[in-house]
């Protein structure tokens, strides 16, 4: 089997058994609902406006159900010596990355889809073209958001305390995305011009680019382990 055959296929495992449950679709967009009404209903309306504060909300709300959705990347494999099993295939490790990493930037994709237009009605944004500019924004981070993610995710599956680890290992590592990608959405819903917007966006897709190839690089020395 070829290695993008072997690869979609992974994925499209995960996808059809996340499809059957939805349990982690269903938990991070009812995580990212919730920390959107904190947000909301905790703010001083006499000093921050809803506007002012969506950017930030945006950008905790996404990263934090990524980590939601990359808690159960491996949890599956973990039962059964399901893992082992993939593993004497006769593909690559980075194979099983790959569709892996494919299967997660899907899900997040799709719960950024569901709680994006929740955050518009929430803090009261009206649907304009450069809400479609924040979309695409949004779908560079999610690249970044889970290639570190799927490989820290290999890493945290094998110890006792997984649902813990993930989030230790990973936050530090979406902090580069999270603040690339909120100042490019602040200057997106100021209408900033092109010339102020377009170096956030390359660092984005730098940091994409990086982390996709060093993941792929690390990722058989991780299964080794």
């Amino acid at each position: 089997m070829s290695f993008s055959r072997a690869a979609v296929a992974i994925a499209a495992k995960d996808l059809r058994i996340e499809w059957r449950h939805r349990t982690a679709f269903a938990t991070a967009v009812l995580f990212a609902v919730l920390v959107q009404l904190v947000f909301v209903f905790s703010r001083d309306g006499a000093s921050v406006s809803l506007a002012a504060l969506a950017p930030t909300v945006l950008w905790v709300m996404l990263a934090l159900a990524t980590v939601v959705t990359l808690n159960r990347a491996f949890l599956l494999e973990r039962e059964n010596a399901a893992l082992e099993g993939i593993l004497l295939a006769p593909v690559g490790p980075s194979a099983l990355f790959w569709g892996k990493w494919l299967a997660n930037l899907v899900l997040v994709v799709v719960v950024e889809v569901v709680t994006i237009p929740l955050w518009m009605i929430f803090f009261n944004l009206e649907p304009h073209p450069r809400v479609f500019g924040v979309g695409a924004v949004a779908l560079l981070a999610a690249v970044g958001f889970t290639a570190p993610g799927t490989l820290f995710s290999a890493m945290a599956v094998r110890t006792r305390f997984a649902e813990l680890l993930l989030p230790v290992l990973l936050l530090p590592f979406l902090i580069p995305p999270l603040f690339f990608a909120s100042q490019a959405t602040v200057r997106i819903l100021a209408d900033a011009p092109m010339s102020e917007l377009s170096g956030w966006l390359r660092l984005l897709a730098l940091y994409d680019t990086v982390f996709l190839a060093l993941a792929t690089m690390l990722f058989p020395a991780v299964m080794d382990q």
